[in-house]
């Protein structure tokens, strides 16, 4: 069993065909369920999960560091039975069957700032009023609804909801929202951050190869200068060399001229006696 101390974080998807847990399974679902929550779960998908006459059974607000939770087509009518989860920020609740009942997510959720209502039942603007006390909310989606279709339908949401930066996908001024306004902030600060770590680790690898080839290079030119200075001696001490063979073979030259020199007056005398 992994303890809560040793997990950072953990994203479970679960695919079913019914939400409830199954009698005849291996492990009772009381085994399942402590297993999941000595786990820190940050997201949870349960898509096309089936719920239990419209309630969400198995879901409590043990999940204390839930932070993305989707709950996509799973036959939703109500979200009365939704636990407390206090660092919820991202719902997902699309293509369910909700018309009402929002007054709980600002008791329940007080964090959230992304709420995906789509494909449901809403009709009303009124439907949305209870969403005003969702203070840190910032995106909403209505497509698909129902109230869409009123006149004045973006104006009067905005309008409802001060809070609100982008709605549909777009912000009063029908700009698109970015990618990373889409996103839950906490979990995405924490990729950007290991992302920037990556690219500072890169850029000081970089810098040290650089770094290592300059000194290569510097080393290189240290080795030519020698190189270079080795034969300039060695020129120096060939031309020197060159120039004392020459002084000994002019000096040779010279004391030959003399012994000649003196040759030929002792010659004259040996004539003069004959």
């Amino acid at each position: 069993m992994l303890h809560q101390e040793s997990i950072l974080s953990a994203q479970v998807s679960l695919e079913c065909a019914s939400f409830r847990p199954s009698p005849h399974a291996c492990n009772s679902a009381a085994s399942l369920r402590a297993m999941l929550l000595n786990i820190v779960v940050q997201e949870l998908v349960l898509d096309n999960c089936r719920s239990n006459e419209g309630k969400i059974e198995g879901l409590s607000g043990e999940f204390v560091n839930l932070e993305f939770l989707s709950l996509i087509n799973v036959g939703l009518t109500s979200v009365l039975n939704l636990p407390k989860l206090p660092k919820l920020k991202k719902l997902e609740l699309s293509d369910n069957r909700i018309s009402g009942g929002l007054d709980v997510l600002a008791e329940k959720l007080p964090n959230l700032t992304h709420l995906n209502l789509s494909g449901n039942k809403l009709k009303d603007i009124s439907t949305l009023e209870p969403l005003k006390k969702l203070d840190s909310l910032k995106s909403l989606d209505l497509f698909n609804c129902e109230v869409t279709n009123l006149n004045d339908y973006r104006e009067s949401v905005f309008k409802l909801l001060p809070q609100l930066v982008y709605l549909d996908g777009y912000d009063q001024e029908d700009k698109e929202a970015s990618d990373s306004d889409a996103e839950v902030d906490g979990v995405d600060e924490e990729d950007e951050e290991e992302g920037e770590d990556e690219e500072e680790e890169e850029e000081e690898d970089g810098e040290e190869e650089e770094f290592d080839e300059e000194e290569e290079d510097e080393e290189g030119e240290d080795e030519d200068e020698e190189i270079s200075g080795e034969e300039e001696e060695f020129g120096r001490d060939g031309e020197e060399e060159d120039e004392e063979e020459e002084d000994e073979d002019e000096d040779e030259e010279e004391s030959g001229k003399g012994e000649k020199r003196k040759r030929e007056p002792d010659d004259e005398g040996e004539e003069e006696d004959d």
